[in-house]
């Protein structure tokens, strides 16, 4: 009877696979034990024949393996009980040859050069993350993470800190999951971040890719230890109170021999079509996503990081590339949709399915869309025609920063819009504002060489770029490195230059980072409403000719913070600041305080609003600021004068 129904749940796990709807696929394909031993499961509907060749057949032809379906799903099962962590390929006999490929549906698998999957099928993994756990639950209940600080530090594991501080080139200085754990969090409790943001750790054979061109979809890479390693590393994180979101790659894969490059000989996993197979620019190919085991297989793939590894969340990658059939396509290189526009309307559906599985069963978890350009609705409900993530980067946002700090002061007058333009659109969606790996790399120079002037101008810049980041509407993402000012680009074969918080600017850097994030935590004005405009209003938009900024922040109770942003390299005397109806306003923090590298020009007050002594048949009360150059302040607004008790240190 138990093999009967063992057999029932075996033909329903692949009936569901090839109708589209498996969406824990990883619990039938791949490698299982079983009490007759293992059994092996692929998917090569193309292929003339199929073997299993291993550690345990001496690597020849292999054992022949049995095709269950006229859909293509072979099966053999292997009696020995000890092969657990031997190693493993499928001999694929197709129209192209004979190839050997890794397990798509592998748990753990080699890395770099060497390319085969290994049996692991023994979790004994104790977990002890319950309370985060509950916690997400209750903060996500209502949707009320949109109403919950959210300040992310994203980071690529080989490159963050290596062993003895050496050089990764030879693949032998990376840390283990738990040894970087171990020093990370205390280093990002310290900081304020809530969330830590890996780039791809899906297995990838090829370092310089930096895990965004992955061949296998359910292991995490073992550049970095074992599974339950990697277990080890979120559970704590969690245990201390810090979230973990995964790079996810769903939009293409590398044509690497052992990976899902014509699989079976022919195109399975990729589309078939000329016109969407490939993506040129990247020398990579495309997921046919409307193939209903490969949304099989990308779904299982998502649920499996959620269901296995307790990960809170996915920044979906290059999800612009999906949407548009003519992404980095010239014309005639691409055949329009069946209406004749350029959406990938099978793209449109994938993403929609893949949100709806996910959050039926994790309503508590993100996922974070990289999307680039303007496509409506992406954190839209599904109902109404939305893609259905979370949240979005607001690129927009981050590539308009990018060009107004690298411009000579003299004619920010003329790009004023960079600073404020975003606010025409920042409750269009669920944003995410984000300073990203991509904008550190490739001659772009780092976020603190991208600042106009000379040494001390830089640093100062700096300190109001990310003054602007952490109060502008939206959730915060930051790149390692950025937090303390490193120069030069970053290196994925080395680790970050922490030896340059030997210097003083740099040290007095990140303690203002410090500073600021857990400002940023503590504030309710500053995260709860992020989307709408009740908890933002402009005080000054248009100084244009004053490189100036300056805006109110207010949380749900109607508690107000003002933030004044000088970015001109001269002073502003005597700053008039509308100051609305609030008595008092007190500073919470400046940019230019001499322990965060300033002059130490603002000094520590009490603000009464007061009238205008230029203008006497002006009525209204006004805060009077002596602004340095490339100066920003955070004043809280009282509604009535504290104690220095009431107060607390400032």
């Amino acid at each position: 009877m138990a093999n009967k129904k063992k057999s029932g749940a075996d033909k329903l796990a692949r009936f569901l696979f090839h109708q589209g709807t498996n969406y824990r696929a990883y619990e039938y394909m791949g490698v299982h034990k079983i009490k007759e031993g293992y059994v092996f499961r692929v998917w090569a509907p193309n292929a003339f024949s199929v073997s299993l060749v291993s550690d345990f057949t001496n690597w020849d032809e292999g054992l022949e393996m049995t095709r269950l379906s006229k859909e293509g799903v072979w099966e053999c099962t292997v009696s020995e009980q000890n092969i657990e962590g031997m190693k493993y390929k499928y001999r694929i006999d197709g129209k192209n040859g004979v190839h050997l490929k890794a397990d798509p549906y592998a748990s753990y698998g080699e890395t770099l050069a060497k390319t085969a999957s290994i049996i692991h099928t023994c979790d004994d993994f104790t977990w002890t993350d319950k309370v985060w756990l509950e916690k997400r639950k209750k903060i996500a209940s209502g949707k009320n993470f949109y109403e919950a600080p959210m300040n992310i530090y994203e980071m690529h594991l080989g490159s963050w800190q290596t062993l003895d501080g050496r050089t990764n080139k030879y693949g032998d200085a990376y840390l283990n999951y738990r040894e970087i754990a171990d020093r990370l969090v205390p280093y990002v409790k310290q900081m304020g971040y809530t969330h830590v943001e890996l780039l791809p750790i899906t297995e990838y054979p090829y370092d310089g890719s930096w895990g965004y061109q992955p061949c296998s979809y359910f292991a995490p890479t073992s550049r970095h230890g074992a599974p339950e390693d990697f277990k080890y590393f979120v559970n704590k994180l969690h245990s201390n109170g810090v979230g973990v979101i995964l790079d996810w790659v769903p939009a293409h894969f590398p044509k690497d021999e052992h990976g899902l490059f014509e699989f079976d000989g022919d195109c399975l996993y990729e589309y078939q079509g000329w016109d969407r197979k490939e993506h040129a620019e990247w020398g990579t190919r495309c997921f046919d996503v409307a193939r209903n085991e490969v949304q099989c297989f990308l779904i299982s793939s998502a649920m499996y990081w959620f269901d296995r590894f307790h990960i809170d969340g996915l920044r979906v990658d290059a999800v612009a590339s999906m949407l548009y059939l003519d992404y980095s396509r010239k014309p005639g290189e691409w055949i329009p949709n069946k209406y004749g526009g350029n959406e990938n309307l099978e793209s449109v559906a994938f993403f929609q399915k893949l949100n709806t599985v996910i959050f039926a069963g994790y309503p508590d978890v993100l996922m974070i869309a990289e999307e680039s350009t303007a496509w409506p609705n992406v954190t839209g409900p599904i109902h109404d025609m939305g893609l259905g993530f979370n949240f979005k980067w607001n690129m927009g946002w981050a590539n308009d920063m990018y060009d107004y700090i690298a411009a000579d002061p003299i004619y920010r007058q003329y790009m004023h819009s960079k600073l404020t333009f975003s606010l025409c659109y920042s409750f269009s969606e669920n944003f995410i504002l984000p300073v990203s790996h991509d904008e550190v790399v490739h001659g772009k120079k780092s976020l603190l060489d991208k600042m106009y002037g000379d040494y001390d101008q830089k640093f100062a810049t700096d300190r109001i770029f990310m003054m602007y980041q952490m109060t502008h509407p939206g959730k915060k993402l930051t790149f390692m490195g950025c937090e303390y000012g490193q120069f030069r680009e970053w290196d994925y074969e080395n680790q970050l230059e922490w030896f340059m918080l030997d210097y003083p600017k740099h040290a007095a850097l990140k303690k203002y980072v410090q500073k600021l994030n857990n400002l940023y935590l503590c504030r309710s004005e500053l995260w709860q409403d992020d989307l709408s405009w009740h908890g933002f209003e402009w005080i000054f938009a248009d100084r244009n000719e004053d490189n100036l900024i300056a805006f109110k922040r207010r949380d749900r109770k109607d508690r107000e913070l003002v933030i004044v942003i000088n970015f001109s390299p001269c002073e502003r005397n005597n700053y008039l600041i509308p100051a609305g109806t609030f008595p008092v306003y007190r500073k919470l923090i400046d940019t230019d305080k001499v322990e965060f590298g300033g002059t130490g020009k603002l000094k520590k007050r009490i603000y009464r609003p007061e009238k205008n002594k230029f203008d006497p048949k002006d009525t209204e009360r006004y805060i009077v600021l002596d602004l340095p150059p490339l100066c920003g302040i955070i004043l809280e607004a009282q509604p009535k004068e504290k104690t220095e008790t009431e107060n607390g240190k400032t």
